[in-house]
């Protein structure tokens, strides 16, 4: 079976799009979706980037024409979203729970809910009361989460799975693989889908 090897990061508008996309691609394809969690702030801090509204602030209409964009692949794709009004929000706690969450029956429900908190709902996910309300819908452990967030274990492999995505040539989220071929952005979600459909037996 292929595999799509998808690193993102709470934080990312773009990475929760491309989170709402990668399911219909995956089973149109046959493919195994790995969700891959790691730290956005850390990919940029180690490649020298920066979130767009940052990066290109300079840049006369582009961050304008983003929106324009923004719009028009939400319109297309049917994708609900609301800009969030604490953005940015830390989401360290929250990756190091994703991290925790890899492999256990409820990993998909854990990152369903804090997408659609963060990018549906507005949710101010940096305070951990806040964090336990919203995980209260899905079946999930929260004793357990809140304490692998503390866990040196798990803070050890988000770090590493953060440096292993810039080893591999990732720099900024969402970042998807089929095999060793890097697919960036929600723009390459279509070219990875025909990927998959070239490999497929």
């Amino acid at each position: 079976m292929q595999t799509i090897e998808f690193y993102y990061d709470f934080s990312s508008p773009n990475a929760y799009i491309a989170h709402k996309l990668l399911t219909g691609i995956a089973k149109r394809t046959d493919a195994k979706l790995i969700y891959k969690p790691f730290l956005l702030g850390g990919v940029f801090k180690t490649t020298n980037n920066a979130a767009p509204l940052v990066a290109f602030r300079e840049v006369t209409g582009k961050i304008d024409y983003m929106r324009v964009e923004m719009a028009r692949f939400l319109e297309r794709f049917e994708v609900p979203l609301k800009f969030n009004p604490h953005f940015p929000v830390n989401t360290v706690n929250l990756m190091r729970g994703a991290v925790y969450a890899q492999g256990k029956h409820w990993e998909t429900a854990y990152i369903d809910r804090l997408f659609d908190a963060m990018w549906i709902e507005g949710r101010n996910l940096a305070e951990s009361g806040v964090v336990d309300k919203v995980l209260n819908d899905v079946d999930a452990p929260l004793d357990n989460i809140n304490n692998a967030i503390q866990d040196t274990e798990i803070k050890s492999q988000l770090a590493d799975v953060t440096q292993s995505a810039v080893d591999r040539g990732c720099f900024g989220s969402p970042t998807m693989f089929v095999g060793d071929e890097m697919f960036f952005g929600k723009d390459s979600l279509s070219d990875l889908e025909w990927r998959l459909g070239t490999q497929s037996p």
